[in-house]
């Protein structure tokens, strides 16, 4: 959690099509077409050192891959499926050459993993978008399948997380994911694993499987007791999509302090064009989001959320005596309620100049005529205990 930022990658032959990955199939594209999309898939400007570069200069400390989507494509070559990418005119491994770089480049790596796949005759279902079930699937087969692509993914490439989804169709069930999930910690313990693995995916408790909690499309609620990570595109679809509106710099940021301000990570999804790179504009935004970083990051990595909940106006994180205030909007006086005894001792602007401040209702702090920031502003304030030990304070 210390990590706070990652990139998601959504990528396989259907970037051919410009169609969502997994569920353009049978819609968009007939499943024939769809099918037969890794013949022509050969992204020769797939760059995997590119890739992790672009991750770690917008200050992103993990990545994670779609090894596998619903649509049943690896892009491992694979002994278990010939469905994959070494029966591609590209035939590289990309899963490893992105393991490789971001072991060369300090970033954890990470694999998705889906636990459907509409595209394997022995999963009963085969489209998302109608009530088809084929009765000679077979479920144990599938899973056993399951198994030896992880153990092939475990071994060879040694992740540090695993990112399932596709709990909620109903030939998956709980008793498969523990199976699962008792498979990957006998490959390697150490593994972290989403909340997708098994049905329970709003909460961790008895019934559920997983390491965190994974709000989709939205920025989680503030939460100090579970860990949580919300997955949120930078245009609008997961996989490539010619001319997708993209998120505006001050969203991008907001968005990534707003996560970090409810004690969430954000995993931002990019989804590569079908020549393997990654959108320029994208690659920009995302460098931007990184200079901010630089400066900021001390108010973002290695944090907890509150103890403020986050809104429209402001977040706050916090780390050993000091709060940090992400300041959204310009303001004469930023009012915030007290600090539950907590005192005072400082405020500034983020390593530049002192603020005044009163404490009698509250607190208040006098704010510049203008901010240094227009995305985002951070204000320090110094208190005279453990800011991290204060209850979150619900306006």
């Amino acid at each position: 959690m210390d990590k706070r930022f990652g990139m998601f990658i959504h990528f396989g032959p259907v970037t051919l099509r410009g169609t969502e990955i997994g569920w353009s199939r049978n819609k968009e594209v007939p499943e024939a077409d769809y099918d037969s999309l890794y013949r022509e898939f050969n992204p020769v400007l797939f760059d995997a050192d590119q890739w992790v570069k672009t991750a770690k200069d917008a200050g992103m400390k993990y990545l994670v891959i779609t090894a596998k989507h619903h649509d049943g494509f690896l892009l491992w070559p694979s002994a278990v499926s010939a469905y994959n990418v070494s029966r591609t005119p590209f035939k590289k491994d990309m899963v490893g050459l992105l393991a490789k770089a971001c072991k060369k480049q300090g970033i954890s790596f990470c694999i998705y993993m889906t636990v459907l796949d509409w595209h394997d005759p022995d999963y009963p279902i085969h489209s998302p978008h109608d009530t088809l079930h084929n009765v000679k699937g077979n479920m144990p087969r599938f899973v056993n399948t399951m198994k030896n692509e992880l153990t092939e993914l475990i071994t060879r490439y040694k992740p540090d997380m695993l990112w399932f989804d596709g709990y909620w169709e109903k030939p998956w069930t709980n008793a498969y994911g523990h199976e699962i999930y008792q498979h990957i910690k006998k490959l390697d313990a150490r593994i972290i694993v989403n909340n997708r693995l098994g049905k329970e995916s709003e909460k961790l408790n008895e019934n559920s499987l997983g390491d965190f909690l994974t709000p989709e499309q939205r920025i989680g609620n503030i939460n100090m007791l579970e860990p949580w990570e919300s997955c949120i595109t930078i245009c609008n679809q997961w996989a490539w999509k010619p001319n997708d509106q993209m998120k505006s710099l001050k969203e991008c940021i907001q968005t990534l302090v707003k996560t970090a301000g409810g004690n969430g990570n954000l995993l931002f999804n990019v989804g590569p064009m079908m020549d393997g790179r990654i959108e320029q504009r994208q690659v920009d935004r995302l460098n931007e989001m990184g200079n901010w970083l630089t400066k900021y990051g001390r108010a973002i990595y290695g944090t907890k959320g509150g103890p403020y909940v986050p809104n429209d106006v402001y977040a706050a994180t916090r780390k050993g005596n000091f709060i940090f205030i992400h300041v959204f909007k310009p303001l004469d006086v930023l009012k915030l309620p007290a600090l539950n005894g907590a005192k005072v001792k400082n405020v500034n602007i983020f390593g530049g100049k002192a603020l005044k401040f009163t404490q009698t209702e509250g607190l208040q702090i006098m704010m510049p005529n203008k901010l240094p920031d227009d995305n985002c502003t951070v204000v320090t304030i110094e208190i005279d205990g453990d800011a991290e030990k204060l209850p979150v304070i619900r306006q």
